[in-house]
């Protein structure tokens, strides 16, 4: 059984998360939390084995929230799933830098839940860029690193989105997470 923490500012988001949780075979809600906070406090005395956390709450946001129940985790940390509504990078790199394991948009449909794309379609270079791109680097860091002019990393991006049928550099992010090109903390 696979023991779930809800962690949503929205009660009908909050409550509907629940709801298919429960009517799923091999998942236990053990807890609701409505903030940042809250959520710290139940992971403690929970111990859930996954956290479903949103991004944007009053108070503790749930980046700070992910950064403190894993640094307050005992042994085993649980898994954190970032939920949010905003596709912007800044909520991709500071969930994944602070130890989340995933990032879904919730407004993901079922076309989003497909297999991850084979990165083999890439080249050696667009595989590099995505690599730097998905550790929170900007175009120009990523020319200087690679040696090479700004203008050409944003074509290897481009590439590399049109070749794997993303819409923007957040999803290319996730894709390096979920294919394990990119290891969160590593």
């Amino acid at each position: 059984m696979t023991r779930v923490l809800v962690v949503d500012d929205q009660f009908l988001i909050r409550a509907g998360l629940v709801g298919l949780l429960d009517a799923a075979p091999g998942f236990e809600v053990v807890g609701e939390a409505a903030d940042g906070a809250e959520a710290v406090r139940l992971a403690a005395r929970t111990r859930p084995d996954v956290i479903l956390m949103d991004i944007r709450m009053p108070g503790v946001n749930g980046i700070e929230a992910t950064e403190r129940i894993l640094a307050e985790a005992p042994d085993r940390a649980p898994r954190i799933l970032i939920l949010t509504t905003f596709d912007l990078d800044e909520y991709v790199y500071g969930a994944l830098r602070a130890g989340a394991c995933g990032f879904l948009l919730k407004d993901s449909g079922p076309a989003r839940d497909a297999a991850p794309p084979d990165l083999g379609v890439l080249t050696s270079r667009e595989v590099e860029v995505l690599k730097l791109t998905a550790r929170g680097l900007s175009n120009l860091e990523i020319a200087h690193r690679l040696g090479i002019s700004e203008a050409t990393v944003k074509t290897h991006l481009n590439r590399t989105m049109t070749k794997l049928g993303l819409d923007s550099r957040a999803q290319a992010v996730v894709i390096a997470y979920e294919t394990g090109l990119v290891i969160p903390g590593g």
